[in-house]
């Protein structure tokens, strides 16, 4: 991989120990993939936040000093930074969980712990900047929905693209490796959780191939349901990229997509996704917002929760969580709703969410309209089964 002048000054640790460390990590990657060279990002997006995933191994950025080169975010931690009593967390983790936010914090890295930067204010890329971004869901959303390009960064990766401004010019960066491999043909329309059904369903159907969806013509997904699809298919799929005509913005789909052969066409039905509904277990928790709600989604629970309740609290025996960006529940707007909210007993969460939480690992059934979570809860919650719904459904048990 070519490497400029002042890349190799960094390399050669004339500009500190940190860059170099950040810079060796970049060319090792960009020498595994073939990169020809770095290219400056915009942006990056940290995973490995969450003291349960990263462990003691936080300490190694403690070690790292100086700030980053570019707007950076943090992905949800394993505690809401100011209910971590309410959530149970022992000390001793939100202790280690603070020293983890505050190495991050400490490199100039924004305090924001939230899965969806894109839609906190000034967060979005414009279309076509480079960025580097770990967390699956962002990837897929800002890829095949905003038009930006980033690969499926890992903890280490996206934190020395920060710190040194930069990424290996490769994969999802390249024009030529965007284009779709095959088509996914969607034989019903889709609303709310049936999103996170497909995306859960084409993660496991494409393998490594790029698809462009077809949607029925009477289908328009809200940016919250192209949320849920991209979460569902970065959890069960290792694609970073998606496309749907007229909301992908390559301006070459339809003519790519006009020469795929008839044996790279993949139909979905209604009873395809049913399939993926059919987890029966009596939920003990119902958790929303994974990735975290934004304040469209929680304006419309809000809506639900009055219609549902009939003036009742969340029965016994229950426990209900909403998840979303501290940014989101603190604007003027939502603050009243939001009380409204717990008033009926759901408890709303910041900073964190389900799977990254050991708060959450004493569940037996946990109901999501998520299909990310449908992923992971089994994997990484204690072993609890996970029931996809849809949102009103989820709402409605919880009376």
């Amino acid at each position: 991989m070519h490497l400029t002048k002042e890349e190799e000054r960094i390399y050669e640790g004339e500009e500190g120990w940190t860059k170099k460390k950040a810079m060796e990590i970049l060319v090792a990657i960009g020498d595994i993939n073939n990169a020809s060279e770095l290219i400056p990002v915009e942006s990056a997006h940290m995973s490995g936040v969450s003291y349960k995933t990263i462990g003691d191994a936080f300490e190694f950025i403690n070690r790292l000093e100086g700030t980053v080169e570019v707007k950076s975010t943090l992905n949800p931690m394993g505690m809401d930074r100011e209910l971590w009593k309410e959530m149970n967390i022992s000390t001793e983790f939100a202790n280690k969980q603070t020293d983890v936010f505050n190495a991050y914090k400490h490199l100039g890295i924004a305090p924001e712990c939230t899965c969806i930067p894109y839609l906190l204010d000034g967060g979005a890329p414009k279309k076509g900047v480079h960025i580097a971004w770990a967390e699956s869901s962002a990837v897929l959303f800002a890829n095949s929905v905003i038009g930006a390009r980033t690969n499926m960064e890992g903890a280490p990766s996206a934190l020395a693209a920060a710190l040194v401004g930069k990424t290996p010019f490769y994969g999802l960066h390249k024009s030529e490796n965007r284009v779709p491999e095959l088509k996914i043909c969607m034989n019903c329309a889709l609303a709310d959780a049936d999103y996170s059904a497909l995306g859960f369903l084409i993660g496991d159907l494409v393998g490594d191939k790029i698809p462009i969806i077809e949607l029925s013509s009477s289908t328009r997904p809200s940016i919250d349901e192209l949320k849920h699809l991209s979460a569902a298919i970065g959890a069960t799929g290792s694609i970073g990229m998606y496309h749907i005509r007229g909301i992908t913005p390559e301006a070459d789909v339809a003519q790519i997509e006009s020469k795929l052969r008839p044996e790279e066409r993949i139909e979905v039905d209604e009873g395809d996704l049913e399939v993926v509904y059919t987890e029966d277990c009596e939920p003990d928790v119902i958790a929303i917002g994974c990735p975290h709600c934004s304040s469209d989604e929680i304006m419309r629970i809000y809506e639900l929760l009055k219609v549902e309740s009939k003036g009742r609290r969340i029965r016994n025996g229950l426990d209900f969580f909403i998840f979303t960006a501290r940014r989101i529940k603190n604007q003027p707007q939502m603050q009243h709703i939001i009380e409204k909210i717990e008033n009926y007993g759901v408890k709303v969460i910041c900073d964190t969410c389900f799977v990254v939480s050991p708060a959450f690992e004493n569940y037996v059934c946990v109901m999501t309209n998520s299909g990310k979570m449908l992923r992971y809860v089994p994997l990484i919650c204690g072993g609890a089964k996970a029931k996809l719904c849809r949102t009103d459904e989820c709402v409605k048990a919880a009376f």
